[in-house]
């Protein structure tokens, strides 16, 4: 099946054919008038049709990029990080944590998928935002399609901001409390009821007690030395 022109009249119109074989012999059947070149192509019809067409061809579809020498159309993303970290950091909290943080804030990009990239850089190869940057490129990480280095940048230095004077408690003259030490306190408020469960556990158990060993019979018929030899 196949796209053919026919021109009549002075004008091209555009033919959806296939071969069929009646006969003995193979022919080609019109299958759908398309209409006028001009028209059909104007109107994107032709680029819907092809689009619809490639999700069921996707090998036609490589060696058709690799024929024209464009092999950057064949760009592809990896998955499996972004999604096994991804599952992780809503299981843990972490997504509604610094969602809850963010109540409030007028940021114009979605900040916690800035942190989120960044932290899933920082597991898999480290470094610097810049290269984190570089790095999003080869994976599909959802909700980072317009993130920008500068992006990044604001991300940690939110991440860096102090506290307010009244949430200063327990912090040092040289290192004051920010951001990220509000998150960590909020996880581990979220986990904690994991270890006060263990005061449900009852100490009650049963004692096992091994048997006291058997006196051998050599034992009871010894008669005991009440003197010293002489």
């Amino acid at each position: 099946m196949f796209v053919r022109e026919k021109r009549i009249n002075g004008y091209t119109y555009l033919y959806l054919v296939e071969t069929v074989r009646e006969g003995g012999r193979a022919k080609q059947r019109i299958i759908k008038n398309l209409g006028r070149k001009e028209a059909v192509t104007a109107s994107g019809a032709l680029e819907r049709l092809a689009g619809s067409v490639a999700r069921y061809a996707e090998r036609a579809v490589v060696l058709s990029q690799l024929e024209a020498g464009n092999p950057d159309g064949l760009a592809c993303t990896r998955i499996g990080a972004p999604l096994l970290f991804g599952r992780l950091w809503e299981e843990t909290g972490c997504r509604a944590v610094i969602e809850d943080l963010l109540r409030g804030r007028a940021f114009e990009f979605p900040l916690e998928r800035a942190v989120f990239a960044t932290v899933l850089h920082r597991i898999m190869v480290s470094g610097s935002d810049r290269a984190c940057e570089k790095w999003l490129s080869d994976y599909d990480v959802p909700g980072t399609d317009r993130l920008g280095l500068h992006h990044l940048y604001r991300a940690m230095a939110w991440l860096g901001e102090e506290l307010p004077a009244d949430e200063q408690g327990g912090a040092t003259p040289f290192s004051p409390r920010t951001v990220k030490d509000r998150i960590e306190e909020e996880l581990f408020a979220r986990r904690r009821d994991l270890f006060s469960e263990l005061s449900g556990c009852s100490s009650t158990r049963p004692r096992c007690r091994s048997p006291a060993p058997a006196e051998p019979a050599w034992a009871s018929a010894a008669t005991p030395r009440t003197t010293a030899p002489t």
